[in-house]
């Protein structure tokens, strides 16, 4: 589409956000005590922002000119700001994380899908070079330290190369046997024609051999659409409308690479000419208003004024329209706060020789006033070293790694249509999947890519994803830092054992991270297996033994981190429960609960990991039996199957031998379920949280209260 086309949206789209501002303002003021109509305001409220957000996100992301771009930017970070706090409002609102906005989804006519968190493309675009540049330096470091794994190249022994060599001629004698064949074949068929047009032929022959080549091709043409429409109505492929939107996805893919190229050659280019053709005449204007405002003051105050300081925007301060006289009462309120700290330092002066002895160490309450403390971890335990040389040296002890690229996009889910039948028998609500997608985007993406929505909006500085293993809980974590363009550190109990050790050494292993992270933010401080940070029982060994002592350099690490900081704690626990609730809760602001795959869940990844390995879905492939007989497997599980049936070996015999549903079915069986005692426990886990503490405690009001109704009624 054309730039017109992309700010007609955006014009469009600043005008819903204006008429959303005023309704916002008319109704939000007023007081209401029903809470059920409060929510169904915020959910309202929720979903039209989510609509304008992904407009302006679109149009951001197609428009080239540079201020444009730049006053939709602005636009976006505020808009993403508003979701995260009506976000946070609904959630104590509610006490719950998920919300049930079914019917005001039917109400606007939306479906599920409209509430899913777009995430913007310029948290990764505007710093990609930089992002680029990081990798190859990390990636170096990785190999230079053998912790990158690299392909081994060996050298050919004599027996293999003359093997090669047997081959490849063996290949040459077979090719130009085959043309000999051919030639002799060619000719053969030349002569036999040769003599078929001595003799002649039967205009019915010839007629019957065009019909029967005709027929042929139609009932070709016929069973071949038949198979497309029985593959579509399985869900085996796509219908051909949306394969021609797919083919429309693919040419928009290539005009933003395209559009990319054109902003990024023609930026530096308009800069440039603009410096050429207008720099020196708005060097001149500049330079003429700054002293005729330094003249100005002059013949009002008597004297020049002070020439702007650096940390206030220099002369960018005096362009600030003011008038005479605003200028003459900021330079005598200057003045007077000049007397009053003298006049303050002459006090403390005098003051000073009063105090003869130090007070002793014994008594209490004797305290002489000092500077505030600084916490250890904000003291600077190495200014003599340069960030890059922290960095190499928590890549080559393990602790800065790699991440994986993955998108938050690729953690497959589906709305499910009864997820909301426990919530109306009073049971405490259980995130589906794409409820987790948009957790997480919420409390991780949004606020670790945006400098501007990290400061101004619901800070949120730790974050627990718990869930049986294999559900996705790492997965989500190199996809925060994938959307993000965030580094990954690794402080997971098992991966520091050795490294550091005592008090110093984590103390000084915590300073390099918070040193680095703060520097090259954003950044996501990782500990896998938390639970063993707050076991119940006495640490046994040198592991449980560093887990206890890094438990307790944890809430001073949050409290270090302030909100102009883009860095993120984020912990992964498969068995909470075994976890001290207390100490375990109050580092972790927000939890979020993983659920296992349900049905619809699970065809798409059956489907999509077969075709991702290689496999071919026909008709001895049942996929609904397959997504039936793993009810209570986790996407590990089904990954570790498919990559288990489909080896090398199983794709070369693929075409001769297709795959069958009971090869998936008996690796499946190889491994545990969950089983429902322990998503049981989970549950009862949950509901010991805060929120779910909150929520329990919301239920039991709500129940006291339509008993003291009934009881008015009899």
């Amino acid at each position: 589409m054309s730039q017109a086309t992309y700010v007609k949206l955006w014009a469009d789209t600043q005008r819903e956000l204006d008429i959303m501002l005023q309704r916002e303002r008319e109704e939000f003021l007023q007081p209401v005590e029903d809470r059920e109509k409060v929510m169904k305001m915020l959910a309202t409220a929720y979903i039209q922002y989510l609509e304008i957000f992904r407009k302006l996100e679109e149009a951001h992301d197609h428009l080239i000119h540079q201020q444009k771009r730049a006053a939709v930017r602005q636009v976006l970070d505020g808009v993403i700001g508003r979701i995260l706090e009506i976000k946070k409002e609904m959630v104590a609102l509610e006490k719950s994380e998920c919300h049930h906005m079914d019917d005001i989804l039917m109400d606007l006519q939306r479906v599920p899908e409209d509430i899913d968190i777009p995430i913007p493309k310029y948290f990764i675009k505007e710093n990609l070079s930089i992002l680029q540049d990081r990798e190859k330096f990390l990636d170096e470091i990785l190999l230079n330290a053998g912790l990158l794994e690299q392909e081994p190249v060996t050298a050919m022994t004599l027996e293999e190369g003359i093997k090669v060599v047997q081959v490849a001629e063996r290949a040459r004698q077979g090719r130009a046997r085959a043309a000999f064949m051919k030639r002799i074949y060619l000719e053969e068929k030349r002569q036999s024609q040769k003599e078929a047009q001595e003799m002649g032929k039967n205009p019915d022959d010839a007629a019957t051999c065009i019909q029967k080549v005709w027929r042929g091709y139609r009932q070709r043409k016929e069973t071949e659409k038949l198979r497309e429409e029985e593959m579509v109505f399985l869900g085996m492929s796509l219908p051909p409308d949306l394969e021609a939107m797919s083919s429309l996805q693919i040419g928009a893919g290539k005009a933003n690479v395209l559009q990319g190229e054109v902003q990024e050659r023609e930026e530096p280019s308009f800069r440039q000419e603009l410096r050429q053709t207008e720099g020196s005449h708005i060097k001149e204007t500049l330079q003429d208003q700054i002293s005729q405002c330094f003249i100005e003051c002059r013949h009002i105050t008597g004297r020049f004024p002070d020439y702007p300081p650096e940390n206030t925007g220099g002369s960018k301060a005096i362009f600030i329209e003011k008038h005479p006289e605003q200028v003459a009462e900021e330079l005598a309120a200057k003045r007077e706060a000049e007397k009053k700290e003298k006049e303050k330092n002459g006090k403390e002066e005098k003051e000073r020789p009063a105090v003869k002895k130090p007070p002793k160490v014994g008594k209490q309450g004797s305290k002489a006033p000092g500077k505030r403390r600084i916490p250890e971890l904000e003291r600077d335990q190495t200014p003599d070293r340069t960030i890059d040389s922290l960095y190499q040296e928590l890549a080559e002890a393990g602790l800065l790694i790699k991440v994986k690229n993955v998108n938050l996009s690729d953690y497959i889910g589906y709305y499910d249509c009864l997820r909301n039948i426990p919530r109306q028998a009073g049971a405490q609500p259980m995130p589906s999947i794409p409820e987790v997608r948009q957790l997480v985007a919420l409390y991780g993406i949004l606020p670790l890519g945006s400098q501007t929505v990290h400061e101004n909006a619901p800070l949120v500085k730790s974050l627990l994803l718990a869930g049986p293993a294999g559900v996705g809980k790492k997965m989500l974590v190199h996809a925060i830092c994938t959307e993000t363009g965030a580094n990954l550190f690794n402080l997971t109990p098992s991966n520091i054992v050795g490294k550091y050790p005592g008090r110093d050494g984590l103390l000084m292993m915590f300073h390099m991270i918070l040193k680095v992270g703060k520097e090259l933010q954003p950044s996501v401080v990782w500990i896998g297996g938390t639970e063993r940070l707050y076991s119940k029982g006495t640490p046994k060994g040198e592991e449980e033994v560093n887990a206890k002592r890094l438990a307790r350099m944890l809430p001073p690490f949050l409290r270090a981190l302030k909100p102009k900081d883009r860095v993120l704690l984020v912990g992964t626990t498969a068995r909470p429960f075994d976890a001290n609730p207390g100490p375990f809760c109050k580092v972790f602001q927000k939890i979020i609960l993983i659920p296992k795959p349900d049905y619809l869940t699970r065809c798409a990844l059956w489907k999509h990991y077969i075709l991702q390995s290689g496999g071919a879905l026909t008709k001895l492939m049942n996929l609904n039996c397959l997504a039936h007989v793993s009810d209570g497997f986790t996407q590990g599980h089904i990954v570790d199957t498919v990559q288990t049936v489909l080896s090398e070996l199983r794709l070369l015999q693929m075409p001769r031998k297709p795959l069958r549903t009971a090869e998936f079915v008996t690796s499946l069986a190889r491994h545990d379920p969950v089983y429902k005692e322990e998503e049981e426990t989970f549950q009862a886990w949950y509901a010991k949280t805060p929120l779910g503490k909150a929520w329990s405690a919301a239920l039991a009001a709500k129940e006291a209260e339509k008993g003291k109704k009934g009881k008015g009624k009899k």
